[in-house]
């Protein structure tokens, strides 16, 4: 049964869940945790209290996945995560210290990423309202959207996604909650939480296990409901938390958008082919006049990845260029981010640097990164801790028109090795360097868009 907790936590979390990770990335990662003390008088606590904030979420997030935690994944030191912990260690025949040994780390987070694969977990936003969710698609692959919402559907139906949008006067959250009761007729609820942004309610359906989450903003309300035959329980319940975490209402305001883009605007390019292939950002070599690469001249977009914020560029009868090994291995929880800062950071200057930054999975190609890079990193290599391409580090621009609290001030993710290199793959590009050093590899991309 899906613990009460899930929902009361989230209650204390619920912002930060909009503007943090919640899920586990694509690949095996390994948490080394420094100790404080001898590991013998180390206790669960302080071990967790050592972690970064996006180890914590990244751990609480795997540990939810594979069914051992039921609370809100806001990354917070608590007893339900170190009891979970513990849980899973009497799982897999371990001692139940409560501190995860890299092994086990490993091993658990091999684990959550089958299961998050296996039911095809991705953030979506419903075209209808700009909600944001988390869906299963493998689970839930038929969609339907009208005026009202969008639904996801399973082949046959015994597995349900439901969004939908009223316009209702003056709502409350305790009215909305006390209609969902009752609609349909016949359900039996055996939870309800009711704070002031938002309800949960939990029960039965008829034969079918539900779970609503829903909020309001002025008389627009949406609600999230979850419908799943009891059979499929332990398929579909770690799902659901992690649907908990990740719906986001209302992300931002209704005339929220990207900023406008700058006239003159800077990025760092990877050269990965020794014919003058470069893998870059998508937003800044998006509606370019002219995009020129420092020192080489110009430059020619041929393919870009929507999906993932990627492009291709070509320049033609460069010669000298050291294009990167793209060999990588498994995603790390921290990586340096090589590339050139904008000219306006380092006095016009055009040199290369590194910075450091924490990683914590969002999707099955895609992790957060924290801290964002300085403006003119994005588009840079992220190199793991054995000198090796992890990904491409993406800075995002935030959303405008929105409340203060809707979005960061920055955001920034890696793409995945992987995602980059099949993007290069598909457009036909052999990317065939063989250099390690990365700093020697990157070129300052700039876009004139007047």
């Amino acid at each position: 049964m899906l613990a009460a907790t899930l929902m009361l936590t989230s209650a204390t979390g619920a912002s930060a869940q909009m503007t943090t990770p919640h899920v586990p990335g694509t690949k095996p990662k390994v948490v080394q945790t420094v100790p404080i003390k001898p590991p013998a008088l180390q206790t669960p606590s302080q071990t967790a209290d050592g972690m970064t904030q996006a180890e914590r979420l990244s751990l609480q997030s795997d540990l939810a996945w594979v069914g051992q935690y039921n609370g809100a994944i806001t990354g917070d030191v608590s007893a339900r995560m170190v009891e979970a912990i513990k849980e899973y260690q009497k799982l897999k025949g371990g001692k139940p210290t409560g501190v995860l040994n890299p092994q086990e780390r490993a091993a658990l987070a091999e684990t959550a990423r089958r299961k998050q694969e296996g039911v095809g977990w991705k953030l979506v936003t419903e075209m209808t309202s700009g909600a944001r969710l988390g869906i299963p698609s493998k689970l839930v692959p038929q969609q339907a959207t009208d005026a009202n919402g969008s639904k996801w559907t399973s082949p046959t139906g015994t597995v349900q996604v439901l969004l939908s949008r009223r316009k209702e006067p003056n709502p409350t959250t305790a009215k909305l909650a006390e209609f969902e009761k009752k609609e349909p007729a016949g359900r039996k609820v055996d939870y309800t939480v009711v704070k002031p942004d938002f309800f949960v309610l939990s029960g039965l359906q008829g034969l079918k296990k539900f779970y609503v989450r829903g909020a309001f903003k002025g008389d627009e309300v949406r609600i999230m409901t979850i419908l799943y035959d009891q059979a499929t329980e332990n398929t579909v319940e770690p799902v659901v938390i992690a649907m908990s975490s990740a719906f986001n209402a209302f992300p931002s305001g209704p005339q929220a958008g990207p900023p406008p883009r700058k006239t003159v605007e800077y990025g760092t390019g990877i050269v990965v082919s020794d014919d003058g292939a470069i893998l870059a950002d998508r937003l800044v070599t998006d509606s370019c006049l002219a995009i020129t690469i420092a020192g080489y001249g110009s430059a020619d977009r041929l393919a870009e990845d929507k999906e993932h914020d990627l492009a291709l560029l070509h320049i033609y009868g460069a010669r000298g260029l050291k294009p990167l090994s793209l060999a990588g291995g498994a995603a790390k929880t921290s990586v340096d981010i090589i590339g050139i800062a904008d000219p306006q950071s380092q006095g016009g200057a055009a040199g290369v640097s590194s910075l450091k930054g924490a990683l914590a999975p969002v999707t099955s190609s895609d992790s957060a990164l924290s801290p964002p890079p300085a403006v003119g990193f994005s588009g840079g290599p992220a190199i793991d801790g054995d000198g090796k391409f992890a990904g491409v580090a993406l800075l995002k621009p935030a959303m405008i028109a929105g409340p203060p609290t809707s979005m960061p001030a920055s955001q920034a993710v890696m793409v995945s090795a992987e995602t980059a290199r099949d993007f290069l793959k598909a457009n036909d590009v052999v990317a065939n360097g063989t250099s390690t050093d990365a700093k020697a590899a990157v070129v300052r991309v700039i876009c004139v868009r007047k």
